[in-house]
């Protein structure tokens, strides 16, 4: 199948350290991938520069060819939900609306067209009932809902997700996942970063592990090997009766090391999960049985 999201040699420095390295993948249409590695491993860093907001030093990234803001179909970015300000006074529908701003015309006056596109995504994702709401007064899953029917009002090809799955319980993100697996029918290319090595490995097609520099990248199996998650996590990965416990606090914003110190479990069958028991602080999920 042929690439339609390339990056090349992607490298992107503050203050003179290199936040990615030149990295370097091919994603497949209609493809959904999961970005794991640890805490300032450039993930939100690598979106940025997917989507426009952040120009690298060296390297690029292509949409159907073309550069970040050139393609007819955007590239649509949910942030972390740190870096929104929940207490801001709008609705729910004033977010999603937000969606088509890039597609309004010389009136910049929502049409028919626009309407129809944000009564769908709040259809899609189950909130319609919700739409004048304030967003600060709704839970973490809602909120999260909110910013991805935002995201599907763009009417995106490719849709990057930056750690959707903090501070959700697990019922929220089941159903984000269930989503997620919906849109494979309207073949929308999906990057998630995450934190979470077994749900990675479970329910996507590609992974990419990365630690400013890629890893590895393809089909799960062959990434989540126990030389990988060494390289990727060094010290903070822990190897016991074949499973890995990885010492990381909770996602914060990239490379900043903030929030709550913890110990991850990824992979399959050694511990039960106990998404959503944490307050928000991260997540504790079944082990990760390295091969």
């Amino acid at each position: 199948m042929k690439a339609m999201l390339v990056v090349e040699g992607l490298t992107v420095r503050y203050d003179g350290s290199a936040a990615l390295d030149d990295v370097s993948l091919e994603v497949p249409h209609g493809a959904q991938v999961a970005i794991v590695g640890p805490n300032g491993a450039g993930k939100s860093t690598l979106f940025k520069a997917m989507v426009g907001l952040l120009r690298p030093q060296r390297g690029r990234v292509l949409v159907h060819g073309r550069a970040p803001g050139d393609q007819t179909d955007p590239v649509a970015y949910v942030p972390q939900r740190e870096e929104i300000d929940w207490r801001f006074p709008v609705t729910v529908a004033d977010v999603v609306m937000m969606g088509r701003f890039g597609r309004l015309g010389a009136l910049r006056r929502p049409q028919a067209a626009d309407r129809e596109a944000v009564a769908k995504a709040l259809d899609e994702l189950s909130i319609a009932h919700l739409a004048r709401r304030p967003i600060g007064e709704l839970s973490g899953g809602q909120q999260q809902r909110v910013f991805l029917a935002r995201a599907l009002a763009q009417e995106p090809h490719v849709l990057l997700l930056d750690e959707p799955f903090t501070g959700v319980d697990a019922t929220a993100k089941e159903a984000l996942l269930g989503l997620l697996e919906a849109l494979r029918a309207d073949d929308i290319t999906v990057l998630v970063s995450t934190h979470d090595m077994n749900t990675a490995a479970t329910r996507f097609e590609l992974a990419a592990l990365l630690n400013r520099r890629l890893v590895a990248y393809g089909a799960p199996d062959a990434v989540f090997t126990r030389e990988h998650i060494g390289a990727a996590y060094g010290g903070q990965a822990l190897f016991v009766g074949g499973a890995v416990v990885v010492d990381q606090c909770c996602p914060g914003h990239e490379g900043d090391g903030a929030g709550h110190d913890h110990a991850e479990h990824h992979g399959h069958g050694v511990a039960p999960d106990r998404a959503g028991s944490n307050g928000g602080h991260g997540h504790g999920t079944a082990g990760r049985r390295a091969p």
